[in-house]
């Protein structure tokens, strides 16, 4: 990722972060609206689950310069997400429903070019996850 792209996606999560409960709220209502096939994999009460995603947004965009930091996290959470269920056809509806949202919270100052910074970073971390996955289910 270039140092522009990192700037603009560092910039953009600094403007919806003041918003992050509302995103989180926001997201998940739209997930299992459009997706309820997902909803199953979701606990019943979701607080946790909303802190969880908050903390994986920070925990990407603190360590987006430094990607090797992000190796191990994300593809630990591919495992997890795997253990729940997650497939590999799962990402791109959660890409997709996050770059909407991400729209919304960041309202005027967002942008094709945002959404395209968002759509490779969200991109990139589904990759990874999606390989946690696949070493959680080889047989040694």
């Amino acid at each position: 990722m270039d140092q522009q792209r990192i700037e603009r996606l560092e910039s953009s999560f600094n403007l919806v972060a003041p918003r992050a409960q509302e995103l989180v709220d926001r997201f998940y209502a739209l997930l299992f609206s459009r997706y309820p096939q997902v909803r199953p994999m979701f606990p019943d009460q979701m607080g946790d689950q909303k802190t969880k995603l908050i903390a994986s947004l920070v925990l990407v965009v603190q360590n987006i310069r430094t990607p090797d930091k992000l190796l191990d996290p994300l593809t630990e959470m591919g495992k997890r997400h795997a253990e729940y269920g997650a497939v590999p056809e799962h990402y791109p509806l959660v890409r997709d429903t996050m770059l909407e949202v991400l729209g919304e919270i960041a309202g005027d100052a967002w942008n094709i070019q945002l959404e395209n910074d968002w759509s490779a970073a969200l991109d990139l971390v589904s990759s990874v996850m999606i390989e946690g996955a696949k070493s959680n289910t080889q047989v040694a």
